[in-house]
C-alpha cells in the first residue's frame, strides 16, 4: 500500500473550512468547484465526477465532528483499495492547516492520486481564499465558481 500525504495551509477560519469539508454533497461547490463538476448522493455515499471526465463511488468512512475529520472510501475503479482522510487545523484565528491523505492499492497507481489530489488543492486554495470568499458576498456562505 501506498500514501500519498498533502497538506497545505488557507487564510481561512478553521470553522469555515470544515463547514465546508464537512458538507459532503456540495464537493462540487464549495470546496472543488471546477475541479469535481459534479456530485450525486446515494445512501451513505456520493458520486463524484471529475473534470477530467473520471467518475468515482465515494462511501462516507466517519465524520468527526469534534476533530474536524472527514474520512471516505472509493469503491471499485482500478484501485483494489483506496481510502482517504481530510482534517483541518485551527492556524491561529484567520488560518486553517488541512491535512489530506490517501491511502491506496496498487501502489502504481500513487503517481495519478498525487496528481489528482496536488490539482484538487490548488481549486480549494482558490476556493477558500479570501479573495473568493468576498466575491460571493457572503463570508460564511458557500464559496461561488468562478
Amino acid at each position: 500500500m501506498t500514501t500519498v500525504y498533502k497538506e497545505f495551509i488557507v487564510e481561512a477560519g478553521v470553522n469555515q473550512v470544515w463547514d465546508a469539508l464537512r458538507d459532503f454533497g456540495a464537493v462540487h461547490q464549495r470546496l472543488a468547484p471546477g475541479f469535481v463538476t459534479d456530485c450525486r448522493l446515494e445512501e451513505g455515499a456520493r458520486v463524484v465526477t471529475f473534470a477530467n471526465g473520471l467518475v468515482a463511488r465515494e462511501l462516507l468512512v466517519g465524520l468527526d465532528e469534534s476533530a474536524r475529520r472527514l474520512c471516505y472510501s472509493v469503491a471499485g475503479g482500478k484501485a483494489t483499495h483506496h481510502q482517504a482522510s481530510a482534517q483541518v487545523f485551527a492556524e491561529g484565528e484567520d488560518w486553517t492547516r488541512f491535512v489530506w491523505i490517501t491511502d491506496v492499492l496498487p501502489a502504481e497507481l500513487a503517481g495519478f492520486i498525487d496528481a489528482m489530489m496536488a490539482q484538487g488543492i490548488e481549486v480549494m486554495k482558490h476556493t477558500l481564499s479570501p479573495q473568493t470568499l468576498a466575491g460571493s458576498g457572503h463570508r460564511n456562505d458557500a464559496p461561488q465558481a468562478d
